[in-house]
């Protein structure tokens, strides 16, 4: 009874039942919640705090920004619920064109980075096979079976998710940069992706427990990784009893200049260098793909974990 009390004193705000409204669209941060509801970042904390006090919210600090997400599934669906069968008024409905104005500023941002950078993403994609390519090769990787709960390590602008969550019951993008983060919740945004979620995180300190994730991806990832072989175990921890790690990265090469121009901290990764990480990490060698075509190889490596699935995956 305390709980129900709790969450009824709760929503006993106009400000706060919008709140919960947005959120249920998608994650949006402090700053973007003020915009949207025309008020001051300090008040909107304040009810963000009530919110997440009662469950019902939960927020994430990512650098100087603080994301807010909708709390737990349990306490919040009834809520969401018995919103969306009273319907929206017309100040819900006005919250809701306000936000997508915000979607639109995502947007606009995502395609100036992407302007500024373009140099320097092409300079990097004219060495190796086009990423159609790459891409075409991964799903055939991983199979046309439902993939389970999808974890992307590195995400960066969410690519992998895009890709990937539409046959994941979950998928989980995590990225240290907060900036990389704005850019990918732009593209999940503009993609609808209901089961999509993005979190700041350290490759090295994943934000799940143990055998929390079916299959894990580190995608042109681990030549970044001072240590790849920490990275590989990490991604084997989180895994589940016959989950997969799906690795795509560069063969080793001696382009010296990328580690200068383009902060790469490894020269690409032999087969054994791979397979001992993997070994290591208790994965078993499953496929290894080469796709040639450029200056630089690209390779594909899939580790499974020991173990069979503990339950059926299925998927959204």
């Amino acid at each position: 009874m305390k709980l129900a009390l709790d969450i009824f004193r709760a929503l006993a705000d106009e400000t706060r039942l919008r709140i919960v409204a947005l959120l249920a669209s998608m994650e949006l941060s402090v700053g973007e919640l003020a915009q949207v509801l025309g008020q001051s970042q300090p008040r909107v904390s304040r009810h963000i705090k009530i919110l997440c006090d009662a469950g019902l919210a939960e927020r994430r600090k990512e650098g100087s920004w603080v994301f807010v997400a909708l709390g737990t599934e349990a306490l919040v669906a009834p809520v969401i619920a018995a919103l969306s069968a009273w319907g929206a008024d017309v100040e819900a409905q006005a919250d809701i064109a306000r936000l997508e104005a915000v979607r639109a500023d995502r947007a606009a941002a995502a395609a100036a980075w992407f302007q500024t950078h373009a140099g320097e993403w092409d300079a990097i994609r004219s060495l190796h096979v086009a990423e159609e390519q790459v891409e075409a090769a991964m799903f055939d990787v991983l199979g046309a079976a439902p993939l389970g709960r999808l974890i992307d390590i590195g995400t960066g602008t969410g690519r992998m998710i895009e890709l990937f969550a539409p046959r994941a019951s979950h998928a989980l993008g995590i990225d240290k940069s907060s900036e990389m983060l704005r850019l990918a919740r732009a593209r999940v945004g503009e993609r609808g992706l209901g089961n999509a979620e993005l979190r700041q995180a350290d490759l090295y300190a994943l934000p799940l427990s143990d055998a929390a994730a079916d299959v894990a991806i580190l995608h042109h990832v681990l030549h970044f990784a001072q240590q790849p072989g920490a990275a590989i175990a990490e991604a084997a921890r989180v895994l589940a009893g016959g989950g997969r790690l799906l690795i795509a990265d560069f063969a080793a090469h001696d382009r010296e200049e990328l580690r200068a121009r383009d902060a790469h901290t490894r020269l690409g990764f032999s087969d054994a260098q791979i397979e001992g990480w993997f070994a290591a990490a208790g994965l078993v060698p499953a496929r290894i793909e080469t796709l040639e075509g450029g200056e630089l190889t690209v390779k594909l490596w899939l580790g499974r974990k020991a173990g069979e699935l503990v339950r059926e995956v299925k998927a959204a």
